[in-house]
């Protein structure tokens, strides 16, 4: 328990001063990061459908492709076309939250004459499919991106959220326990303090007429 002192209580509220400052800034802070999680997730979220569709669309003109061109000349044709593709993974920071951004060096989605067979001799089925695939590929890695960030965002408002809760509910509630503790103590001392000094005045200012008479 802390020792009724003056001096004590002038600890504590300054220490509650201290944790109501830093709840502000801790709400402040959640609420800058919350507004960035939503700029943040609008176009992830915006891209989803588009990609299902576009994914969902390379699929269909695939199964296509395989009874026109057959497996074999797709899966000969998949091997003369693949290439690597360079990625570069950059740490950002975002008012303190830290995460990876990722970025293509070249655009995944080619032009027909970039695959390195003959696309004439091939079905608008198949060019149709591989560009889909492509364009998704090329979106996914954009979403990569995304995904990496809103993790850590999500991470450090709940975090955040979780502290202020901390000081909200426990520590500034125990503040306020102890100093109106203190200061209900001090009061009664300073009032038996007062009826003591008062008494003693009165007994003095007695004294002082029987002597006098």
């Amino acid at each position: 328990m802390i020792h009724p002192t003056r001096t004590n209580l002038l600890q504590l509220k300054e220490r509650r001063r201290a944790v109501t400052g830093s709840v502000g800034i801790l709400k402040a802070r959640r609420q800058a990061l919350i507004r960035e999680l939503i700029a943040s997730s609008r176009p992830f979220l915006q891209s989803r459908p588009g990609i299902r569709r576009d994914y969902g669309a390379a699929l269909d003109g695939l199964h296509l492709s395989l009874g026109h061109e057959g497996r074999e000349s797709i899966e000969s044709i998949a091997g003369i076309s693949q290439r690597d593709v360079a990625l570069q993974v950059q740490s950002k920071n975002l008012m303190g939250v830290k995460y990876r951004d990722i970025s293509v060096g070249e655009s995944v989605i080619r032009q027909p004459s970039e695959r390195h067979y003959d696309y004439t001799a091939t079905t608008p089925h198949l060019e149709e499919s591989i560009h889909l695939f492509e364009k998704t590929a090329d979106a996914l890695l954009q979403l990569a991106a995304f995904e990496n960030k809103l993790k850590r965002l999500g991470d450090e408002i709940v975090r955040l959220t979780r502290r202020t809760r901390v000081l909200e509910e426990r520590v500034l509630p125990r503040l306020q326990r102890s100093i109106k503790t203190i200061a209900q103590y001090l009061g009664e001392r300073e009032r038996e303090a007062y009826f003591r000094l008062k008494r003693f005045k009165d007994r003095r200012s007695l004294r002082a007429k029987e002597s006098a008479s």
